[in-house]
């Protein structure tokens, strides 16, 4: 049997919550385009139809509302989605989401064959949500979680405290890397960028990511009052969320407000990287870390807290970014500085880069979801 037979009919349902501007939601339908591109029918199926990706969702792939808005009528929902549409394989992003998949396979008596895949470290994210909420998540993926077909994660970390935190044991998680793309420039990019700068045109900072308290933009904060003790460089915040009016008040607070822009959030940061000199993530902890990637791709040199979990497994612990302990803002200041001042190979980066491409990621993908067709899979025969 060819690629193309094998391939012929099969449709991959790929579930989330909504499409928020988050990475999750980026990386999943990069992932679902390039299962079109290799002849896969793909759905992307959600608990609610919202966020700002809905409108970037291209006609190549089918938008599923599961008119769900509360994850307990996800099961039911989900359910009545299985026995209708009857898909080949689904990959299930994100807790509790995956846990209402499982128990949604069970009440639609489908034989699909799931896969969940879990984007951060969860002990990180659900810290400050109380012991009952921190017992439930425990719980529910130990008692669940194991009758998935495959358990991915997206980095090693996340799997480390997955099995930490849940008792599986930690063969019984994959990890497949988030699949970047990244476009082309285009004609239209230097106005653009020109223009949110407000003409700046010398040592350019970008973060990319949402104003909120996992990031720390804060502590980048601090960093920068310190590099402008002996450097002069403007800062740009590509993202938008909940810290936004704290964040703008902490650097008038900081005398450094005229040296910060902060234009919202950017579907597209490609330009913003192209024509920056350093990318910096100043996070307290991340799942992967997309953005660091998305630097790379385009040739930036990249510093960022060494946090769990993925920045050092992406900067192969510093040879491709410098790292620096979490919340320490003299290092940060220290390694940004250090960086502006070096010359790089920005040709350096895009190769490593390349060992998150979106054809690596579905190729694994696929080899975890059909094993049993593997070789037609991949277009071998």
């Amino acid at each position: 049997m060819n690629a193309t037979q094998d391939r012929e009919g099969r449709r991959i349902a790929l579930v989330l919550p909504d499409l928020g501007g988050g990475g999750a939601e980026r990386v999943t339908l990069t992932l679902a385009e390039e299962f079109v591109a290799r002849g896969f029918a793909a759905d992307v199926v959600l608990m609610r139809c919202e966020g700002v990706f809905v409108e970037q969702v291209p006609r190549t792939l089918r938008l599923v509302d599961l008119k769900a808005p509360r994850i307990r009528q996800a099961p039911l929902a989900l359910a009545c989605y299985l026995r209708a549409e009857r898909p080949d394989a689904i990959i299930v992003n994100m807790w509790p989401l995956t846990t209402a998949c499982i128990v949604a396979r069970t009440l639609a008596k489908s034989k699909v064959r799931l896969l969940t895949c879990e984007h951060v470290t969860l002990s990180n994210s659900y810290r400050h949500w109380g012991w009952f909420h921190g017992f439930l998540l425990r719980r529910s993926i130990a008692a669940l979680h194991p009758f998935a077909d495959v358990r991915v994660t997206v980095s090693s970390g996340v799997a480390d405290d997955l099995a930490a935190i849940t008792g599986i044991g930690r063969s019984r998680f994959d990890v497949v890397y988030n699949p970047i793309a990244v476009r082309p420039p285009t004609s239209d990019d230097a106005a653009a960028v020109g223009a949110a700068w407000r003409g700046w045109t010398g040592k350019r900072i970008i973060t990319v990511g949402a104003l909120k308290e996992q990031k720390n933009q804060a502590l980048l904060f601090r960093a920068f009052a310190r590099l402008l003790e002996t450097v002069e460089a403007r800062l740009m915040l590509l993202g938008e969320g909940p810290l936004r009016g704290e964040l703008e008040a902490f650097a008038r607070k900081l005398g450094v407000a005229n040296k910060i822009v902060m234009p919202g959030f950017i579907p597209d940061p490609s330009p913003f990287y192209r024509t920056a000199d350093l990318f910096v993530l100043s996070s307290d902890y991340e799942g992967f870390g997309n953005v660091i990637v998305e630097a790379l791709a385009c040739g930036l040199p990249v510093v960022s807290t060494d946090c769990p979990s993925g920045p050092a497994e992406i900067l192969e612990n510093g040879r491709w970014g410098r790292l620096t302990p979490v919340g320490d803002a003299q290092a940060l200041a220290e390694a940004m500085a250090d960086s502006l001042a070096a010359d790089h190979d920005r040709e350096a980066p895009k190769r490593r880069a390349t060992d998150f491409s979106p054809a690596l990621a579905a190729e694994r993908y696929l080899r975890l979801l059909f094993p049993e067709s593997i070789d037609g899979m991949s277009g071998r025969r």
